[in-house]
């Protein structure tokens, strides 16, 4: 089944072609980082009208890497929600009015769903890459992972998925395709917003979560210790202390960018990585999967296969930020199932996993 795929929930404007939820024919991004920098931050107004002028050419340019034409496709996919709701709906009727008009089946897809089934993709023929309790520089850079001894297994159920990025950070228990149970997440800020609340807070560009990355390469141990909200008794997650932790760091005026950057990271990666291990184990889980855009981590890679005793696998980080490959492969599985959307059912904003449901 070949699905065209449109990813519009925040600033990215993308359509990929995904064959039968696994390969990626064509994987294109348009993105807004350039645009929004400015305002160190997302503007849903700009977004939404830029999503307006890019997707039409996006769309022709994904079908084109593919090598097809609309006559070559069997489905349209398009994210439903969560996001910013002027910039799901372009998409989402776009990808509709497509459907509609060439009298296909269309599927609206949860945008978290999508970054968990980036783990089921291959780009270019290659599998996301996966480790056990190992040296995990092997999955930190940008090349797509060879595939799997067994030439590219699916990822393996039950599964433990960490979902991660600017706007969620949940731990959601995956039994089998579209059945999950969320046991984890966080009750104020996600950890994608800390790290870009805090690099604004350090003067660094926007977004700030690979800029406090890079500042941490030059910084190290110091006298600075930042808290970690542990939360006792729970899988969830509380960032919003450690963010005023730094914002005191940086106005005392004692530690340096670099500093302070290396050590909120390494409170964040502690925190996220001790938790999930923990889980993965109590669960029994056969694989730990891991998606969003907080995954092309190095540090939280590095610590996840290190701690996690079971194997962890991570998408290539090219598919951890938005994507529409993400939403294809979604999709191919959902459809599989002879699942369909109703052209009438509209966009929702704000994520309940009860939205995913039960396949």
């Amino acid at each position: 089944m070949r699905v065209l795929a449109i990813e519009s929930s925040c600033d990215e404007t993308a359509a990929a072609i995904v064959v039968d939820g696994r390969l990626a024919e064509s994987s294109i991004v348009a993105s807004q980082v350039d645009l929004h920098a400015r305002y160190g931050g997302i503007v849903p107004e700009v977004a939404s009208r830029q999503h307006l002028a890019a997707i039409g050419p996006v769309v022709r340019e994904a079908l084109a890497e593919a090598g097809c034409t609309l006559d070559d496709l069997d489905a349209v996919a398009a994210t439903r929600g969560p996001g910013l709701s002027g910039s799901l709906l372009v998409g989402y009727n776009f990808a509709k009015a497509l459907a509609f008009g060439r009298d296909l089946p269309f599927l609206g897809v949860n945008h978290l769903e999508g970054h968990i089934y980036a783990n089921w993709l291959m780009a270019n023929g290659h599998a996301s890459s996966s480790s056990a309790n190992q040296d995990a520089s092997s999955s930190s850079d940008d090349r797509d992972a060879s595939p799997g001894p067994a030439g590219d297994p699916e990822p393996t159920f039950p599964a433990l998925c960490l979902v991660i990025s600017g706007g969620h950070t949940d731990l959601v228990f995956m039994r089998g395709h579209g059945r999950y149970q969320r046991l984890g997440g966080t009750r104020d800020d996600a950890a994608g917003e800390a790290f870009d609340k805090v690099g604004r807070m350090l003067g660094l560009p926007f977004p700030g979560g690979p800029q406090i990355a890079k500042a941490a390469l030059e910084g190290g141990p110091s006298s600075l210790k930042l808290p970690r909200a542990w939360m006792h008794g729970t899988f969830d997650f509380s960032f919003s202390g450690l963010k005023t932790a730094a914002l005191h760091a940086v106005r005392e005026g004692r530690w340096d960018v670099p500093s302070i950057a290396w050590e909120f990271q390494e409170a964040v990666v502690d925190i996220v990585a001790g938790k999930t291990s923990r889980l993965a184990k109590e669960l029994g889980a056969a694989q730990v999967l891991v998606a969003g855009g907080v995954a092309s981590n190095t540090r939280l890679r590095e610590e996840l296969a290190l701690r996690c005793a079971v194997a962890v696998r991570i998408p290539p980080p090219k598919l951890c930020t938005d994507n529409a490959a993400m939403i294809g492969a979604a999709a191919g599985f959902r459809l599989a199932l002879g699942q369909r959307s109703p052209f009438e059912e509209d966009i929702f904003t704000s994520n309940d996993w009860a939205r995913v449901g039960e396949a």
